[in-house]
């Protein structure tokens, strides 16, 4: 292959990467802020990506809906997420404890492992989530 053609590959596929990551950076709006209160948690899937959010300490915080134990949905009914003291999320399955804030596993056999944060904001008096590629 010629140093031409080497650095039109290169060149293509960086452009390609930069378009993917200016789709991947955009935000999508999951609800609006009064939608969910103090303590509450609530999930979505959206482009196949199952995701939940939590509002905690009057932050929402964002994490891919999959323990890190057995990669499946953590909740057993829609929208619960937390332990009933609302201090933790909880794995339906084996119920393991993850900190709200880190997602990080305190309990359970996935211990030390984390769940997967994502991106999110609010603003407007809206929640926006950025939804990862693939």
């Amino acid at each position: 292959m010629s140093c031409l053609n080497s650095v039109m590959l290169t060149t293509n596929s960086f452009l390609s990467l930069i378009t993917l990551m200016s789709v991947a950076q955009k935000p999508t709006l999951l609800i609006n802020s009064d939608q969910i209160e103090e303590g509450q948690s609530r999930g979505f899937i959206i482009d196949n990506t199952n995701l939940f959010i939590v509002r905690h300490q009057g932050q929402v915080v964002a994490y891919h809906n999959s323990c890190p134990h057995r990669k499946q949905p953590l909740e057993w009914l829609p929208n619960q997420f937390l332990d009933d003291d609302k201090q933790f999320i909880q794995c339906a399955s084996h119920g393991a404890l993850f900190t709200i804030e880190q997602g990080l596993c305190i309990s359970g056999p996935c211990h030390r492992k984390s769940l997967t944060r994502l991106s999110v904001e609010e603003r407007d008096d809206k929640i926006y989530c950025i939804i990862p590629l693939g």
